[in-house]
């Protein structure tokens, strides 16, 4: 995969160039897609508050990586595993 920073003007002369010198099909159509949705693609750098991750991971037992992954997927952080619990159920003997 390539990654280069294009200025608006840089971008929009790229795409004139792809239309003019390229005959259509899929891949310049997504080409010329990507180009366009490119600028939309420049955003700040996202930072993420390390020192309540960290807090949260050993609290809860668990890696850095598991805290983001969960705030991440909803928001909420995990709940603690608790050592010595199973998901198997013991059935009573008759």
């Amino acid at each position: 995969m390539w990654c280069a920073r294009l200025s608006d003007s840089q971008r929009d002369a790229l795409i004139a160039l792809v239309k003019t010198q390229c005959e259509p099909g899929p891949a310049v159509t997504a080409v010329l897609e990507a180009l366009t949705l490119a600028r939309w693609d420049d955003l700040p750098e996202a930072t993420l508050p390390w020192d309540s991750v960290s807090e949260l991971a050993r609290a809860q037992g668990i890696g850095e990586a598991d805290v983001v992954w969960d705030l991440a997927a909803g928001g909420m952080a995990p709940k603690r595993k608790r050592p010595g619990t199973s998901l198997a159920r013991k059935v009573p003997q008759p």
